[in-house]
């Protein structure tokens, strides 16, 4: 996944919106004024933070403990910064991104 597809993956998803908070070199995506996505544009690999349910977070990061890290600048609990290295699909890169995107939209 490149950081267009994520974008474009990102703006699908319904109330998005983009924007630019931390400066020019990080890309965040919210819904209704709470972050789901912060990536590093500058970032290679890409990287990418999402928000993920504890639990989950923890068995996620215990499966692929060389993509998934507790979140960088984030809360560790709450947040995991997922790796784009080619270990991860598109398609369960674009699910842990739908779990953030759903848990702020509660």
């Amino acid at each position: 996944m490149y950081i267009d597809e994520l974008r474009d993956f990102c703006l699908s998803l319904p109330a998005v919106e983009e924007c630019m908070p931390f400066g020019p070199n990080h890309l965040v995506f919210k819904h209704k004024l709470k972050i789901f996505l912060l990536v590093g544009l500058e970032d290679h690999p890409i990287r990418f933070n999402v928000k993920c349910n504890p639990e989950r977070a923890i068995a996620l990061r215990e499966s692929y403990p060389e993509s998934i890290l507790p979140g960088y600048h984030m809360n560790k609990k709450h947040w995991n910064t997922v790796y784009v290295d080619g270990r991860l699909s598109a398609g369960q890169l674009q699910e842990f991104i739908q779990h953030s995107y759903d848990l702020v939209k509660k």
